[in-house]
């Protein structure tokens, strides 16, 4: 896959999360309760926007490649996410998502991608969709967890949430902050492929009335490769008329993103 692909695809499907404060909770704050409560709690704190427009700086990493860029992030709710990335004020790649599409293009190699969701799903390991990938995108649990049975607890002073019944191809689990159950941080293994991807936040603060993540920290291990991506918020805005402006290039190749 080369770079910029890699880069964007990894942050489209990954990134996330919302909070008013640091993610350091006092112990003796965190009380147990039920399963039921929790799950509730979360979907009661469920993002309550039509738009963002949000422009940040992100550090990819790995075993190879350390480079920065910085990208332009437009979501209308339900219907579409677009990013753009620029490298020294220039033009690299653009993602477009929408309920039944995925295209990208990048310009350095002059590629592009343009189908649906089973060739992400098959990048990450597990099914995705639109409504997956805007969920994690606004700090939800990427599985229904109100159709499915699920074991809680206290772990490392947040509730920890976990299928009751194991998956064989894939196990995950979701960690909530105490003071307003959002997610803390959302791990998907996979350890037939040895694959094991994780998000986790750090600072936040309150956008008019909604919790938006400062710095975001992702991290994904395929076999022994580790790949990192730093995330930090530079502006965010709400309920913006926005456009996604969007038409692969004459000339360029078509990619396959295995």
């Amino acid at each position: 896959m080369k770079l910029f692909a890699k880069i964007l695809v990894l942050f489209v499907l990954i990134f996330t999360s919302c909070k008013s404060k640091k993610n350091v909770v006092d112990n003796t704050n965190v009380h147990s309760i039920s399963t039921k409560k929790i799950i509730n709690n979360h979907y009661g704190s469920e993002f309550n926007q039509k738009t963002i427009s949000a422009v940040l700086n992100a550090r990819y990493k790995d075993n190879k490649t350390s480079v920065s860029f910085s990208i332009k992030l437009r979501l209308e709710k339900d219907k579409t996410i677009w990013m753009s990335a620029t490298k020294f004020g220039f033009p690299v790649a653009k993602v477009k998502i929408t309920p039944s599409r995925v295209s990208y293009y990048e310009k350095l190699q002059k590629t592009y991608f343009d189908g649906d969701f089973s060739l992400l799903s098959k990048f990450l390991g597990t099914e995705l969709d639109y409504e997956k990938v805007q969920n994690i995108l606004l700090g939800q649990a990427v599985l229904n967890l109100k159709k499915g049975n699920y074991n809680s607890k206290i772990d490392n002073n947040l509730y920890q949430i976990s299928p009751k019944r194991a998956n064989d191809l894939f196990g995950i689990l979701f960690f909530m902050n105490p003071d307003n159950f959002k997610l803390n941080k959302q791990e998907i293994r996979n350890p037939k492929k040895e694959q094991l991807l994780t998000v986790s936040y750090s600072d936040y603060k309150d956008i008019k009335g909604e919790q938006f993540p400062e710095n975001i920290r992702i991290k994904a291990i395929d076999q022994k490769k580790l790949t990192t991506i730093n995330i930090e918020y530079r502006t965010v805005e709400f309920n913006d008329k926005l456009t996604f402006p969007f038409a692969i290039p004459n000339g360029y190749k078509e990619i396959d993103l295995k």
